[in-house]
């Protein structure tokens, strides 16, 4: 989660984006690492961020080589809460988890996770540090 919270904070007042990975073991995800990845999106930054198909498949390759799993993205929302947006929802994967972290211009203030359901409802999931080794 440090290393999350410090690429919300590097990238203030833009949103950052990243993905995590980790195991996932009697249905509780593990992260064990997170990677920053650049926000591709063209224009201004402060209320989306872009991941290139290219960031993806190189996500995919990086968690095989490694043996971990690809859990899911996390982002900022600066100035924002840490809920899902409108377009969080629009572009969202099921199974995958979204870490949302709400920065101000003092830090990183809240971080929440969700994940999206089969009706396509984001539902929260308990963030439980004993299960972050970042």
């Amino acid at each position: 989660m440090v290393e999350m919270k410090a690429h919300g904070e590097d990238a203030f007042p833009n949103e950052c984006c990243g993905f995590f990975y980790g195991e996932e073991r009697d249905d509780v995800r593990w992260v064990t690492l997170a990677k920053r990845i650049i926000n591709v999106k063209e224009g201004d930054q402060r209320r989306r961020f872009e991941i290139s198909g290219k960031d993806y498949i190189g996500a995919e390759r990086f968690a095989t080589q490694e043996g971990l799993t690809l859990l899911g993205i996390y982002h900022s929302h600066p100035l924002h809460p840490a809920v899902p947006s409108k377009h969080d929802l629009e572009v969202a994967m099921p199974w995958f988890s979204y870490i949302i972290l709400s920065v101000e211009s003092s830090g990183v203030n809240h971080v929440r996770s969700w994940q999206l359901n089969e009706s396509r409802i984001f539902e929260e999931e308990v963030i439980n540090k004993n299960q972050l080794k970042v």
